[in-house]
């Protein structure tokens, strides 16, 4: 029996683990969370979905981003692909699903992939997350 839990959500937005987060900005520096409310930006810039993050010049900026799991994280991949390819650092947060036109078309071989240990407990949720997770690193040292 299939468990549509693994495969299906009543949100597309993750709120992510402050510690989580700490340790990733530690080693990165971010100055941008593209993909947030006001409630729960990592960033003192950050961008809710009323400004849209994918219509925004990023230039400049190392960009943290935890973006809707939906139908536009590919043009969430694509967006911090070509930020890295400019020059700019973008760090990923999404679902491992390796088997995806976004993870072949602007994941594989385009950035560093971290694979997450165990399931996230992300913030707003009763239970871990019922999908593994990854960090994209883009970078222009990776092209």
């Amino acid at each position: 029996m299939i468990n549509r839990g693994l495969y299906t959500s009543n949100s597309e937005e993750w709120g992510t683990p402050q510690d989580f987060f700490d340790k990733l900005d530690d080693e990165f520096h971010f100055t941008l969370d593209p993909c947030s409310s006001d409630e729960n930006a990592k960033c003192e810039k950050h961008y809710t979905k009323e400004q849209d993050g994918l219509a925004q010049d990023w230039t400049g900026e190392t960009v943290f981003c935890n973006p809707p799991y939906g139908k536009t994280i590919g043009a969430w991949c694509k967006k911090c692909y070509e930020h890295s390819i400019n020059g700019g650092v973008a760090v990923m947060l999404v679902h491992a699903r390796t088997d995806t036109a976004w993870f072949h078309d602007w994941v594989y071989g385009k950035a560093e992939i971290r694979f997450v240990r165990g399931r996230l407990h992300f913030n707003g949720s009763k239970w871990n997350a019922p999908f593994p997770s990854m960090i994209a690193v883009y970078r222009k040292e990776k092209q």
